[in-house]
């Protein structure tokens, strides 16, 4: 008798893609997810406010835990939170019950995700909480689960149909997670006053890096090209002419910056006997400049608007620097 195989492997035979059939599959998706934020929007209530003012007043970090696809949204949340200026990491529950409870202190709070709030794997973290009186938020879709009623706060999730066309797997409900995550890390950042400087701290590289880099970050600092207004002008564009900025800033007898030289300058004056004339009878009056701490992309775009390619950086009408269009663009900023 021949042998008979037998394949216990469920049947994941596809069919052709049916375009029409599928963007209307995403749209629902999307429309049942949009549906859940809405909902989730609409909803909101005291408890919110409970759990921010939680996480704004712990002293050590934001503990934030999950299994499966609660898990993952945990990561992200860890993530956004520590990025705009609350402490926070993510600690495994499983992991939890084999020693990382020990990463926990009385200095923390926990943010603990589970759609039903039944998730066994929480329960160890669950209790290593009220027996250490750490604050305790759940993030959860039942008001009457083991981790909503052992929690200090509850944040409720509407109870909304997942979906997934069996209902099964995880999709509005980590939808609306992650985005109420996001609106407790956004509330966090505005109760802090945490400002784009500070969110250059913790994002020092990439394209985001490069669009928060201040002015003083890439300015030029030395030998400025800089001259009095009693200056010659055969002086004053040997001066130009060694510095390369294309410019060259006019000061009074105080140091202040009160004109500029351009190119464009000379050659306005190329009909008249520049050379005997001064710097202070050529320059442009009250030129266009920028603070040290601005951000560079606020000069780019200074720069771009006025059509100039040199911007003077000034502190109290004081010369400190130079920025060139092309430092930015080095920068990576566009």
């Amino acid at each position: 008798m021949a042998n008979v195989v037998h394949n216990s492997e469920p049947d994941m035979t596809t069919t052709p893609t049916n375009a029409t059939q599928a963007i209307e599959t995403a749209r629902r998706v999307l429309d049942l997810e949009a549906k859940g934020l809405q909902q989730l929007s609409t909803e909101l209530n005291g408890s919110f406010t409970e759990a921010l003012n939680i996480l704004a007043n712990v002293t050590g970090r934001v503990i934030i835990s999950g299994m499966g696809k609660s898990g993952h949204i945990a990561k992200k949340i860890a993530a956004t939170l520590a990025s705009t200026g609350t402490p926070a990491y993510c600690v495994h529950p499983g992991e939890a019950s084999h020693g990382d409870l020990g990463m926990i202190t009385r200095n923390d709070a926990v943010l603990a995700m589970s759609n039903s709030g039944n998730t066994s794997e929480l329960s160890d973290l669950i209790t290593y909480t009220r027996r250490f009186g750490i604050p305790l938020i759940a993030m959860t879709s039942r008001q009457t689960s083991t981790l909503a009623e052992a929690a200090d706060v509850a944040l409720i999730l509407p109870s909304l149909p997942e979906a997934c066309p069996h209902g099964l797997a995880p999709t509005t409900s980590t939808t609306m997670s992650l985005a109420l995550g996001d609106a407790l890390a956004v509330a966090l950042m505005e109760q802090k006053n945490f400002q784009p400087q500070d969110f250059k701290v913790f994002h020092p590289g990439g394209a985001l890096g490069n669009q928060l880099l201040r002015v003083s970050d890439i300015m030029h600092s030395s030998e400025l090209p800089l001259c009095a207004g009693s200056t010659s002008m055969t002086e004053t564009i040997l001066i130009m002419t060694q510095r390369s900025f294309g410019c060259i800033g006019v000061t009074n007898i105080d140091g202040q910056l009160t004109g500029i030289i351009t190119d464009g300058d000379l050659r306005r004056h190329m009909d008249t006997d520049i050379l005997s004339m001064t710097a202070e009878s050529v320059m442009t009056p009250a030129p266009r400049t920028i603070r040290p701490s601005a951000l560079a992309a606020e000069a780019l775009g200074q720069m771009n608007e006025s059509s100039i390619t040199s911007l003077f950086v000034t502190e109290d009408e004081m010369p400190v620097g130079i920025i060139h269009i092309h430092d930015c663009l080095r920068a990576g900023i566009a």
